[in-house]
């Protein structure tokens, strides 16, 4: 006899990814545990930003309002050689992005956290286990057995679905034998974090200083708080540059003493790698178990909410009997390439500034320079590409691209009026009730797209277009429901 489900799904990892997952679940009605092994939440900041997709994300989790109550924005990026002129720069971060919320949020990871967690708890069918560390799991035909070290003692877990979403050293993903594909770019870097208490002694702007003799980064954090990254050079020890001395050194050329005080120094490898596999069986990773960015796109906790988003509908639809089990195999078709993108843009940007010869540096000034004279810099980081194949209608109009969500005048988002589940939107649609706020923006894109109808996939990304009625049958397919008409 198969022993009975404790959920739908058992999310291995407490983290931004995991708990975000775990709340796209639980708001479409399925059953989900978090099981973390730490008791607490880690109380020191770690990831730096989330744009307007992962705003967006966090909107739908519950927990955006709390998030942007703490969040600050810098409008410039800028990248910087050893004599302060800029190389390249990145405005627009204070406008509002297709995500209906601000291009760039610069958050202090623990606050983010928390409101995730009170959103998550809010949710009747979802249980956190703080302190509950994963020993082993089994898989069978039916579901997925875990066992546990648990402040009670040694515990079991039976769910459907497990998903590991437990970082960089991923036990999950040992467990399951995947192994990374390493994309070549693996740096060390000094990490120095700084409680505020004088504002205007402090940049503005976030800043990537490509000087040889120290590849700098200087970025805002949430509210009271900013952050400094120093790379460590040739011949240097993690244990040399983070004595409180060597702190000191490396600060002195800011000019910040008595403005900040120094809440934590930490050495981290700055990585790219991608898991081979990110579904076995009943198994699937997510979150920087999947994959690791370096941070200089500020990418990183952004690509873990796509994956959630990606994964939630999917996994949801599959539990609930909507879509066959054959949906979660377009997970990792559909993410790894934008996740590629998006790793390829860090490290392009890594690159840049982490120069340590002098003339390769006078090189890239000087291709810089001649960009500029000849107007072809960039005045924002290049889009990330669509979803290509997939759950999507391949060549319909538009399908693989991210659908925007539109703000009303009184502030009302699209969202929010509409809800998780899928959209069918006709062109004839938009003089209803509910859509006539947002008529205008919705007008636009359509204007753009010159179709009738758009079929809007939970997570946002468009599925297809054309005829209402073939869009829609289409979608079934594409779940596994029906065939195609």
């Amino acid at each position: 006899m198969t022993a009975a489900f404790d959920c739908d799904v058992l999310i291995i990892g407490g983290g931004p990814t995991g708990v975000t997952l775990a709340a796209l679940l639980a708001r479409r009605g399925v059953g989900v545990i978090v099981a973390e092994k730490e008791a607490d939440i880690y109380p020191l900041p770690r990831a730096a930003h989330v744009d307007h997709e992962g705003m967006r994300i966090l909107q739908e989790a519950g927990a955006a309002e709390a998030v942007m109550a703490t969040s600050r924005r810098a409008d410039r990026y800028e990248f910087r050689n050893a004599k302060g002129r800029v190389l390249l720069c990145f405005t627009g971060a204070n406008q509002t992005g297709p995500g209906g919320w601000p291009v760039a949020n610069m958050i202090h990871q623990p606050s983010v956290e928390a409101a995730l967690r009170r959103a998550l708890l809010e949710q009747e069918s979802a249980d956190l286990r703080a302190g509950w560390e994963m020993l082993s799991f089994a898989e069978d035909d039916a579901g997925v057995t875990a066992q546990f070290a648990a402040p009670e003692g040694e515990r079991s877990i039976r769910a459907r679905w497990l998903v590991g979403a437990d970082g960089a050293r991923s036990p999950v993903r040992k467990a399951c034998g995947i192994s990374f594909e390493d994309l070549g770019f693996e740096e060390p870097w000094l990490v120095v974090d700084a409680l505020v208490d004088d504002p205007a002694r402090l940049p503005a702007a976030n800043l990537q200083i490509c000087d040889p003799a120290r590849p700098t980064t200087c970025v805002l954090m949430g509210e009271g708080r900013h952050r400094w990254e120093f790379m460590i050079l040739p011949g240097e020890t993690p244990e040399q540059v983070s004595t409180d001395e060597a702190v000191e050194r490396l600060l002195a050329p800011w000019h910040v003493e008595g403005a900040v005080r120094i809440e934590r120094k930490a050495v981290y490898t700055f990585r790219a790698r991608i898991a081979e596999n990110w579904r076995k069986g009943r198994v699937l990773l997510a979150g920087d178990a999947a994959h690791q960015t370096p941070p200089f796109a500020g990418q990183g906790m952004c690509s873990g909410l796509r994956d959630a988003a990606n994964l939630a509908w999917k996994l949801a639809a599959v539990t609930k009997g909507e879509a066959s089990g054959d949906l979660l195999d377009t997970y990792q078709p559909e993410r790894a390439p934008n996740l590629r993108a998006t790793i390829d843009m860090a490290i392009m940007m890594g690159r840049m500034v982490c120069t340590t010869s002098r003339i390769g540096a006078r090189v890239r000034d000087a291709k810089f320079a001649l960009a500029r004279m000849l107007g072809k810099l960039p005045d924002g980081p290049p889009a990330y590409p669509p979803i290509a194949g997939g759950a999507i209608w391949a060549g319909s109009k538009a399908a693989g691209s991210y659908f925007p969500q539109v703000v009303a005048s009184d502030g009302t988002r699209l969202d929010d009026v509409l809800g998780p589940d899928a959209w069918l939107i006709a062109l004839d649609d938009l003089g209803e009730e509910r859509l006539a706020p947002f008529a205008n923006g919705l007008h636009a894109w359509f204007d753009r797209t010159s179709v009738s109808a758009v079929l809007v996939r939970p997570d946002r990304y468009v599925f297809g277009t054309g005829e209402a009625g073939v869009v829609n049958a289409r979608w079934q397919a594409a779940l596994g429901l029906d065939p195609p008409a």
